[in-house]
């Protein structure tokens, strides 16, 4: 008889008591665990034979977890990114089976060994101010759904907001006071910030949530379907695809721009560093852990460098060869 305990049965702890109550982890890090893990499941549940509820901990092990990262790269086209994404939620699974399972301690062992794939470090891609003007204005504001569509990416513009932080913000979160409006941000970790909000966006917050009725102190979301639930990430995209296809008439340059939700917040980062803004300030904005990922930005401005280069005047006029004037060392440069 196996003494191996069955692997929902681990699943089941890990996710009701590791992450929820000691790790008190966020609903979108339990999704994106739960996603990863349940991959994993399939995959090895196809590659065994055996059902998912009768999988152990055992059927995966680290051939297997192996098997299953290339197999998310080669087979389901996902970047090394998301790959190494995968693998941490893979790793947090088996610290739990390390500490509620002692005969699985070689397992879990094997497993956190494999380490992280290395990717290249891109520049970040961002668009220019007229580019996401003509985004933004794609749109019809003459319409409900028009106007939803406009005041979402002129607020991902404007506060540099991920995708979903924008889509949790809720009235109660927004404090319209004219030039000092401000929007209450909660990022990863649980980590809040506040950001502030430029007129356009205060005033198209206001006028959206008048229309809907909507107080200002409401536990309502800001950004809703059409069936006046909360905006769902895939919504979003769709908001965005929308957008593009519309404002490529006008600026068939789009088309070659790889053009993501996540863009208006590379966008503003790049609008802000051009501006003088300083990193930490930019860092806080955008809510970074370390400095380090804000100086992506510095790195990927090159008109920034030319004009440096320009201010510190490192050209030369024409140069001249060097003639030494010593006799030991004229002999030996001319050996």
């Amino acid at each position: 008889m196996n003494s191996q305990p069955a692997l929902a049965r681990q699943l089941e702890s890990f996710f009701h008591q590791r992450l929820t109550h000691q790790r008190n982890a966020t609903p979108a890090t339990i999704s994106t665990y739960r996603d990863a893990l349940r991959l994993l499941v399939l995959f090895a549940s196809e590659r065994s034979g055996r059902k998912p509820c009768a999988l152990t901990v055992d059927d995966l092990n680290r051939d297997v977890i192996l098997a299953y990262l290339d197999h998310l790269e080669h087979s389901r086209g996902n970047s090394i990114h998301t790959r190494n994404a995968r693998l941490t939620a893979i790793r947090s699974f088996f610290h739990h089976v390390a500490a509620t399972d002692p005969a699985s301690i070689g397992v879990a062992q094997r497993v956190l060994a494999i380490p992280s794939k290395k990717a290249d470090v891109t520049t970040p891609n961002y668009l220019s101010r007229v580019e996401l003007d003509a985004l933004i204005e794609a749109p019809n504001a003459e319409s409900a759904r028009g106007r939803r569509d406009r005041l979402l990416l002129l607020f991902l513009a404007r506060t540099g907001a991920r995708i979903s932080e924008a889509l949790g913000v809720d009235a109660c979160d927004v404090s319209l006071d004219g030039s000092r409006s401000q929007v209450m941000l909660r990022g990863k970790g649980r980590k809040e910030r506040m950001v502030p909000l430029a007129r356009d966006v205060a005033t198209a917050i206001q006028k959206l949530l008048k229309e809907r009725g909507i107080g200002p102190y409401e536990h309502a979301p800001v950004f809703v379907g059409a069936h006046g639930q909360r905006l769902t990430r895939f919504g979003a995209v769709h908001i965005l695809r929308r957008a593009i296809q519309s404002a490529c008439q006008n600026m068939p340059q789009l088309k070659r721009k790889h053009i993501s939700l996540h863009v208006f917040r590379h966008s503003l980062a790049m609008t802000l560093l051009q501006s003088g803004v300083d990193l930490l300030t930019i860092q806080a904005w955008l809510g970074h852990a370390q400095v380090a990922s804000t100086h992506r930005y510095a790195t990927a401005d090159v008109e920034m460098m030319r004009r440096g280069l320009n201010k510190a005047r490192v050209e030369s006029k024409a140069s001249h060869r060097y003639r030494p004037k010593d006799a030991v060392l004229s002999l030996l440069e001319n050996l």
